[in-house]
């Protein structure tokens, strides 16, 4: 397969810079795998679509204050610093991008805040470096006070106060994610209520967002695909009711990959593209994705390529919004 196969046409007046000021107010466009059929419906209405005997899994991982904006320290020039994966238990080495990389050397020191100074300490695959971290205080209490929110870079504008609460799911509890899960940002207490008077029940899992979930692939041929390793949980409560659930409803891609990797492993490079076996996720409710993006081939492969790009051709024709503060779809 070549990852051309999965590309699609976005005008970019589609792609949402703002959230809207209602999380349940987006749209939902609603595919059923078996008839080939979709439906433009609301997310209000998401709680119907849910049964006695289903399990509703949400990705728990809190976003953190990622992105770090400082100066050489004995250069002029600004260097942005975008942490990626924690490397040690203390929070004080990470993987990271740091941009402009090339002037970047090993040894290098970068002033962010008065309480706040990041060394480069070693290069990593595909542009990463090794840092290490040297805070006045708690790291992570330094990085709220320092960090800013970790936006994509398709939304054009500097992260704002809003952010911190809106690039964050009313469920989030285990920090250390560097992108929100975005399809749970559609939900409120009141939806997620809803959905237990609907009769489902709610697990949690925890799968830390990384560069496994959203850089841009670096290769045509999709069999080929390395994602980087990202850190999860699936607690023995949550296997549990799934096991004991009628149906699976993933919410995010996110959710997927966690409760279909190996529990027993404390990392997942998995990479679902067509002909992979799900053992768990029966439907999936997820945002629109990048054209030629891990995210989209993993929907592709749960929906079918062409009843997915089908359905993402509708959804530009009819103007739904697009990617982390965009409308959603509910996989059937």
């Amino acid at each position: 397969m070549l990852l051309s196969d999965f590309d699609y046409h976005l005008p970019e007046e589609l792609i949402a810079q703002e959230p809207l000021a209602d999380r349940a107010a987006s749209r939902m466009l609603v595919v059923d795998r078996n008839t080939g059929a979709w439906q433009d419906r609301s997310f209000r209405e998401f709680p119907s679509f849910l049964h006695p005997g289903d399990c509703l899994v949400l990705n728990d991982s809190r976003v953190f204050p990622s992105r770090l904006f400082g100066n050489r320290e004995c250069h002029s020039g600004r260097v942005e610093v975008f942490l990626t994966r924690q490397e040690s238990a203390d929070g004080l080495r990470w993987s990271a991008l740091v941009r402009p990389g090339r002037k970047m050397r090993s040894g290098e020191r970068i002033v962010i805040s008065g309480e706040l100074t990041v060394e480069i300490v070693g290069r990593g695959e595909f542009g990463e470096r090794t840092v290490k971290l040297s805070p006045q205080g708690e790291i992570f209490d330094v990085l709220e006070r320092a960090g800013h929110v970790p936006l994509p870079p398709y939304i054009r504008r500097p992260d704002s106060a809003a952010d911190r609460e809106r690039y964050q799911t009313v469920f989030a509890r285990e920090r250390g994610s560097v992108a929100a899960p975005t399809a749970g940002l559609h939900f409120t207490p009141e939806i997620l209520d809803a959905c237990r008077a609907a009769g489902a029940a709610i697990a949690r899992v925890t799968l830390h967002v990384g560069l496994g979930t959203f850089q841009p692939l670096h290769t045509e041929i999709v069999e080929e695909v390395k994602l980087h390793s990202e850190t999860f949980v699936v607690p023995p409560e949550a296997a549990g009711a799934m096991d004991a659930a009628s149906r699976v409803v993933a919410v995010g891609t996110t959710s997927v990959r966690a409760i279909e990797s190996d529990p027993a492993r404390p990392r997942t490079e998995l990479f679902i593209s067509p002909g992979f076996e799900f053992r768990r996720t029966g439907a999936m409710l997820t945002n629109f994705h990048l054209p030629k993006s891990s995210l989209l081939v993993l929907v592709c492969a749960f929906a079918g390529r062409d009843l997915a790009l089908a359905a993402y051709r509708h959804a530009v024709e009819a103007r739904y919004r697009f990617f982390s503060y965009g409308d959603c779809m509910l996989i059937l």
